[in-house]
């Protein structure tokens, strides 16, 4: 498995599958041909269907300026390797000189026919069963793996990570007005933050942990600076739950940098044993791994034990099983944003639920991720971020 530095990617949103990967396509592309001033790139499948509502358009040509480049959309087609298909064409005086196939498959990453780009191997281990079982006969948790793993430089790369999570958050709660598009979608975090001070209790609890999902969430929307964890559309669930903790439950910074660690640990399982993009398994890849990760690192800060841990993440990933990825008008903001509050809540109750529990349960963490991915290749392409299907279909702009 690849560093958790690739599942924890700075950037900016909607998406990072539509704006994050394909800025990076681009700005490989130009460095190979630093000379030319003409270029065309051709989006594919899903990237195409919705690639407006996520301004992939926008994002490619500030990657290009200030040279020429032309975005030819093609829903209809779709390259073999991924839903999220794009092809580089550069020109000089009319003449074709050099073209690459690339996709965007998801959190950011890219590959092409020779491969995952920047696919070097950290971690020996595949899957949570046998990390788990090299842990717990080495007297080790998740996080210390993940150090002996990445080398103890990945604390300042995690306390970055963090530091970028918590302003998102700040901004968000303070930001106010319409999030951008046609929907016309006002921002709730700041009024929920304020009715939830007002509150008492658990609504109190529900509504500030709402309100931070949200937060980052609408963030992302608005095109605003995110940590994708682990993809942007999921971004808002697990910065919730850390921020959340940090405030009620008194942690210090290093107990959320060992969280990060872990909940990277976990994306990472999902990401090489199943997806984590929304066009290839629907939203079960990254609002499930999102709830997931926040789920495991909730029982880990709660003082969980390993096998807690697991069986939390391993809830919070089951309990989204057959989520779909149908963006209205291709927006990253119905259901996106709301969907990440209510992730949020239910990596919570997963974690507490684990935590009463003495650990034991009967389907492991990684037959949920297969499961997953097997579920991921039965759904339908219109429930697969095309904005053809499910909500994307059947709502109506006059709906309040």
């Amino acid at each position: 498995m690849q560093s958790i530095r690739e599942i924890y990617k700075i950037g900016y949103g909607p998406s990072s599958s539509h704006a994050i990967g394909p800025v990076r396509a681009s700005v490989i592309f130009l460095e190979k041909n630093p000379e030319i001033e003409n270029f065309k790139v051709t989006l594919y499948g899903s990237l195409a269907a919705t690639g407006k509502g996520h301004q992939t358009d926008v994002a490619i040509e500030k990657a290009f300026s200030p040279k020429n480049v032309e975005i030819i959309w093609n829903a209809e087609e779709e390259l073999p390797l991924h839903p999220n298909g794009m092809l580089f064409e550069a020109f000089a005086d009319d003449k074709k000189i050099d073209e690459w196939t690339v996709y965007s498959i998801g959190g950011g990453d890219l590959r092409d026919d020779t491969g995952i780009l920047n696919d070097e191997v950290v971690y020996k281990h595949k899957t949570l069963s046998d990390i788990l079982e090299y842990c717990s006969g080495n007297g080790k948790t998740f996080w210390e793996y993940v150090e002996d793993c990445e080398g103890p430089e990945i604390w300042d790369f995690l306390k970055d990570v963090w530091g970028i999570m918590k302003s998102t958050i700040v901004q968000g709660l303070d930001n106010e007005g319409v999030l951008p598009g046609e929907i016309k979608l006002p921002r709730k975090a700041s009024n929920y933050f304020m009715k939830a001070q007002n509150s008492k209790g658990a609504m109190q609890n529900q509504g500030m942990l709402f309100s931070f999902a949200l937060a980052v969430s609408e963030e992302n929307a608005a095109g605003g600076e995110i940590v994708t964890a682990p993809t942007c559309g999921s971004s808002g669930v697990l910065p919730a739950i850390l921020y959340y903790l940090e405030r009620e439950e008194h942690i210090n910074e290093s107990k959320i940098y060992r969280a990060l660690a872990t909940a990277g640990l976990i994306a990472n399982i999902v990401k090489r044993n199943a997806s984590i993009s929304g066009a290839e398994v629907g939203c079960q890849g990254e609002i499930g791994t999102a709830c997931a990760m926040a789920a495991g690192i909730a029982a880990q800060i709660m003082g969980g034990s390993l096998r807690q841990i697991e069986y939390a993440a391993e809830m919070g990933f089951e309990h989204n099983l057959g989520l779909t990825c149908d963006p209205v008008l291709g927006y990253v903001q119905i259901p996106c944003i709301e969907r990440n509050a209510i992730a949020a809540g239910k990596a919570l109750e997963c974690a507490v639920y684990a935590l009463f529990s003495d650990g034991g349960h009967k389907i492991s963490f990684d037959e949920a991720v297969k499961t997953m991915a097997e579920t991921g290749r039965d759904i339908q392409s219109a429930y697969r971020e095309t904005g053809i299907g499910g909500l994307a279909k059947n709502w109506k702009p006059f709906h309040k």
